[in-house]
């Protein structure tokens, strides 16, 4: 074996303590360095972390951003999300293929570039947008491309790529990104300011007991989509037997069109940790787990740099603001790739050094979560509210919003409006008011809760956005009139394939069913029946998929369905004598006419 790959594999496992549940970090660590994690590398981590090669392998070939085969010294990775393509994406990548000489995919010869597409990157406000290794270049075009070759190819920098900073802390020393926050309006609960360690300073002078009873009484619901009580969650987890519990930040925002999170990391990340702090306050949890996305990379040192400063104000660590037996830190945990880790117990799998894959339910992670322990897992708008609840005061919280639905919801807004960004604003709004803030009046559709979401026709929008009635995770994506929605629902039915773990027969089939027979709707081939088949086959994916993602996967066609059903009608076409127009016997025999070498021969009756 190389002594060189030996002895890097040998100080990034004893860096993580030779610990099997670190997995991520070293293949992640050794990914850095060589570029891929080789087979004899995934020989050597085995034999450090103390598992078998094929355990290695299997996180390895699970997530997008590891690979086994060397990649460039300069990877661009072109974020293939809806919003994206509506951007521009396609041309800007054929524009990246002619300069390079390579397709999406491929290494140029040199091994100097690689090229790829990726899904949503969380940029989908100043898109077309690609990470280059894990530099975000945003608002990109065919222009710019031929600039970015000529550094990549010569100084092999990305670095070198950011000419103009973002405002706030992007354009500071440790962030240093071009990306912009675009926060359009500010409302009081997010951005509302809080002076670090409010919240903590009142929280210690309760019990947990009655933290969780202020949780729950300011109505404050997971900002995840769901909307699972927050204090409910808990106080189930403080209940359950088992020790230490676990307090884990759901910071792997990969909904297409979602962004929000970016933001709040950038701005005000002292506020998700001192909400985290208060969680494992109220729980009894010691240790804290923030799971960040690989594509916000970039803002890793400047989160673990204010993890350190709240360490120094006793805001984390031991006996935090005086509180004998409130000992509460928090670790960065990176992810590499995978929109399905957004699930939270796939999300622990991936914290424990695995695929993530989904675990199956009861026992749930208030019982059973990280390293089978309870374990609370909130999002990162949600740990901030519960700071604001305790700063604040449940009352303040719970007037805010709507009757079922308190306080006011982060929208990471992208499509065709005039003003594309970041909005706080209460709960209880109707989609036509929403519109007039964000300049899409005109749109034809609003894709509410991105891809797993609501897609909403103009009959509906005087739907109000509330869990009662229209939920979100934040993501909204507006559609004007130059949109197909089937297009769009096919995008977004080819994300979900591609993002499908593939455990479970539903989702990794079905989807690409439903796909299938929608493509037959866009082609102008899809007969009478093939409304009730989608209708049958949706509701079907929904009930027997193992997780989240194949639950809520059908979404795109079987709310399109349901809302722009003269679109589907539309592109029926009328059968003749009983024979579907769809079926060509051509190509229906085609791989046995190549394999027997000759074409079939029909007879008569």
């Amino acid at each position: 074996m190389s002594e060189s790959v030996q002895q890097v594999v040998k100080e990034i496992a004893a860096d993580n303590g030779h610990d099997r549940t670190r997995m991520m970090d070293v293949v992640r660590g050794v990914q850095s360095k060589f570029g891929c994690v080789s087979g004899e590398a995934m020989e050597l981590i085995a034999t450090e972390l103390k598992t078998k090669r094929v355990e290695v392998e299997g996180v390895v070939s699970f997530y997008a951003f590891l690979s086994e085969k060397p990649l460039g010294a300069a990877v661009i990775r072109v974020s293939d999300c809806v919003v994206c393509r509506m951007n521009g994406a396609e041309k800007v990548m054929a524009s990246f293929e002619s300069a390079l000489g390579i397709k999406a995919g491929e290494t140029t010869a040199d091994g100097k570039v690689s090229l790829a597409y990726t899904a949503c990157i969380g940029l989908c406000d100043q898109g077309p947008a690609a990470l280059i290794n894990d530099v975000p270049v945003t608002y990109l075009s065919s222009d710019k491309v031929g600039e970015i070759v000529e550094t990549l190819t010569g100084t092999g920098s990305p670095k070198e790529l950011i000419k103009t900073l973002g405002e706030g802390k992007n354009a500071s020393e440790l962030v240093h990104s071009m990306v912009i926050n675009n926060v359009r309006k500010k409302g009081d609960v997010i951005f509302g300011g809080m002076e670090p360690g409010a919240a903590l300073h009142k929280a210690v002078k309760m019990s947990p007991q009655e933290v969780i009873r202020d949780v729950k009484t300011a109505r404050l619901r997971g900002r995840g989509g769901a909307g699972f009580p927050a204090g409910m969650k808990w106080e189930f987890a403080r209940s359950s037997v088992g020790d230490p519990k676990f307090i884990i930040c759901n910071a792997d925002e990969g909904e297409p069109g979602t962004f929000k999170d970016r933001v709040i990391l950038t701005e005000v990340p002292e506020l998700l940790f001192e909400g985290m702090a208060i969680a494992g306050y109220a729980v009894g949890a010691k240790q804290g787990l923030i799971y960040l996305r690989a594509e916000y990379d970039y803002l890793r040192a400047h989160l673990e740099h204010t993890l350190a400063e709240m360490r120094t104000k006793n805001l984390l660590g031991e006996k935090i603001q005086g509180k004998e037996g409130f000992d509460f830190d928090i670790r960065i945990q990176m992810g590499a790739g995978a929109y399905i880790c957004g699930e939270e117990s796939a999300l622990i799998n991936s914290c424990e050094g695995e695929r993530g894959s989904p675990r199956d339910r009861p026992p749930f992670p208030v019982q059973e979560g990280y390293l089978n322990l309870p374990t609370v897992v909130n999002n990162v708008e949600t740990f901030c509210c519960a700071a604001r609840v305790l700063d604040q005061g449940a009352g303040w919280f719970s007037e805010i919003g709507s009757a079922e639905s308190s306080g006011t919801k982060l929208f990471s807004v992208s499509g065709d409006c005039a003003l594309p960004g970041v909005y706080e604003l209460p709960f209880g709004l109707t989609v036509r008011e929403f519109l007039k803030i964000v300049g899409g009046e005109d749109a034809i559709a609003v894709q509410v809760g991105g891809p797993s979401g609501t897609c909403v026709a103009p009959a509906q929008f005087d739907r109000k956005i509330c869990f009662e009635d229209l939920g979100t995770g934040g993501s909204m994506i507006v559609f004007g009139k130059d949109r197909k929605i089937l297009d769009v629902a096919a995008e977004f039915m080819e994300f979900f394939i591609d993002e499908s773990c593939g455990w479970c027969v539903p989702c990794r089939v079905g989807n690409v069913l439903i796909k299938e027979r929608l493509d037959r709707f866009r082609e102008g081939k899809a007969v009478a029946e093939d409304i009730d088949y989608l209708n049958s086959l949706c509701a079907t994916v929904k009930a027997t998929s193992r997780c989240g993602l194949g639950q809520t996967s059908p979404n795109p066609v079987q709310s399109t369905l349901e809302n722009f059903r003269t679109l589907y009608e539309s592109n029926i076409v009328a059968e003749e004598d009983g024979k579907q127009p769809t079926f060509d016997l051509n190509m229906a025999l085609a791989d046995a006419v190549e394999a027997q070498g000759r074409a079939p021969v029909f007879h008569e009756d």
